[in-house]
């Protein structure tokens, strides 16, 4: 499977914020935004004033890069979007936001999207009570997922719990950390994106 091998934290300084890609290392002063705010290179810190192309492309690859999806399949996503009734930016981003991996994240099963990932494609994770090892996987509302009862007994699951003990689950969401299990009450709406984008821009971008 094709991924992203290079450093994640030149990710995170090339789009100038933090994309929370390293789990707990985002939060400590290990943090390359922290120790060095500007972008990665030899003119990273010149003055660049970007083009409306430029500010398009910025974003496509900020959402892209967040949620750790090859170029590809991002485009594919915006395709379906389109296709979809509706608004076409708002249903882009739900269908990120229902993706299994990132949903094992924001249910606190993991620390970042990356480990989510992993966690699913090891076979760490059920859906409705089976074992679902695509990242991609779309869930859909009344889906339960869950950690395996064998490994959420292991240390990494316990160390992730603790870590994700009081995060705030968003509000399509329902979790039981102590049971590692949680359930998909509706679908994500816009108000759940928590982090700052600007979706109309990538709407812009591929509709040039």
């Amino acid at each position: 499977m094709a991924r992203y091998r290079g450093s994640v934290c030149r990710l995170c300084r090339r789009e100038g914020e933090k994309l929370y890609l390293k789990g707990e290392r985002c939060y400590t002063d290990k943090c390359a935004i922290e120790r060095r705010a500007y972008p990665p290179g030899e003119h990273g810190q010149g003055r660049i004033k970007l083009s409306e192309y430029g500010l398009q492309l910025r974003e496509k690859q900020k959402v892209r890069r967040i949620y750790g999806i090859l170029e590809k399949q991002y485009g594919n996503y915006f395709a379906k979007a389109e296709n979809m009734p509706g608004v076409t930016g708002e249903n882009f981003l739900q269908l990120l936001e229902r993706r299994l991996d990132n949903t094992v994240y924001r249910m606190g099963f993991a620390t970042s999207r990356n480990e989510a990932r992993q966690f699913v494609l090891h076979g760490h994770i059920l859906v409705n009570g089976k074992k679902v090892n695509i990242p991609s996987y779309q869930v859909d509302v009344d889906d339960v997922i869950a950690v395996k009862d064998a490994s959420r007994k292991g240390k990494r699951f316990k160390d992730v719990f603790e870590f994700n003990s009081e995060i705030t689950t968003p509000d399509w969401l329902s979790v039981n950390l102590e049971k590692a299990e949680g359930k998909v009450v509706s679908l994500p709406t816009r108000e759940d994106i928590d982090y700052p984008v600007e979706e109309h821009l990538i709407v812009e971008f591929y509709s040039r």
